[in-house]
């Protein structure tokens, strides 16, 4: 029996949108922590919201069985399906801050590195130091970002492992394999 009723919830919950933005990381989305948080909770949507997902998406796979078109335990599809656009997603997160994480860092070496050269010119290393004291709280802040992540990553992981309590990640991924072990 096939059933006529559109699949439950909203699409933009259920998978990504359909007209996603592209949105490049450039040293300029790194020094300014405004579009650099932005950004950063953008992402964080999906496991903010990871128990409606997970309703949603076992709903979406119990529809596929109804019509035949799901080929295993429904629950493990359904965990599977979310557990891989959660390690997607870990790691466009990471990669983002690591990046970040980098361009701060150089920054603050090369201004340290003029201020040495600016030896013969107090006010310009006045000037200099003061923008290394601003940079230095963009660091902090920057850095402080990876310690946020490993906590949303583990509040996340342990919302999943709560609903998906057999779950295993496949072998064959060793990436997603990772993310298991680590935590």
């Amino acid at each position: 029996m096939v059933s006529r009723h559109p699949p439950l919830g909203s699409l933009a919950v259920q998978a990504p949108s359909l007209t996603p933005q592209l949105v490049h990381v450039s040293p300029v989305t790194c020094h300014n922590l405004s579009v650099f948080k932005d950004l950063l909770k953008e992402y964080r949507r999906l496991d903010d919201n990871l128990n409606m997902r997970m309703n949603r998406t076992n709903a979406q796979f119990r529809d596929r069985d109804r019509e035949g078109k799901c080929k295993g335990n429904v629950q493990d599809e359904a965990c599977l399906y979310v557990w891989k656009s959660l390690v997607e997603n870990w790691k466009r997160r990471t990669e983002i801050v690591s990046y970040c994480v980098d361009v701060v860092d150089k920054t603050m070496d090369e201004k340290r590195q003029s201020i040495q050269d600016q030896a013969s010119d107090p006010s310009a290393q006045r000037q200099t130091q003061a923008a290394l004291y601003a940079d230095e709280v963009k660091r902090n802040q920057v850095h402080n970002e990876l310690r946020v992540e490993k906590i949303v990553r583990q509040r996340s992981l342990d919302a999943f492992r709560s609903r998906c309590k057999y779950f295993l990640p496949p072998l064959s991924d060793v990436e997603a394999r990772k993310w298991w072990d680590a935590a």
